[in-house]
C-alpha cells in the first residue's frame, strides 16, 4: 500500500472519540497517524495499520 506522510485516511472501525479519519504524521516500517477528532496520536505496525485503513481519502502532492 502506498501511504505517505499526510495523506487522510478512513479506517474501518471508529475511534473511541467517534471519528474514523486519521492523519499520517509518520510512515516507515511503524506508521503513527493523528486522530482528528480528538488528537491523539497512535503508533502500530505497518502490517497492522495497513490491515485497519479502509480507504485513502487525500495527501499532499508528493514531488
Amino acid at each position: 500500500m502506498e501511504l505517505h506522510v499526510n495523506d487522510r485516511v478512513e479506517l474501518k472501525k471508529q475511534h473511541p472519540c467517534g471519528s474514523k479519519i486519521f492523519r499520517l504524521t509518520r510512515v516507515g516500517m511503524d506508521i503513527k497517524w493523528k486522530c482528528e477528532g480528538c488528537g491523539r496520536e497512535v503508533m502500530l505496525a505497518r502490517s497492522k495499520a495497513e490491515k485497519s485503513i479502509k480507504r485513502i481519502l487525500e495527501g499532499e502532492e508528493q514531488p
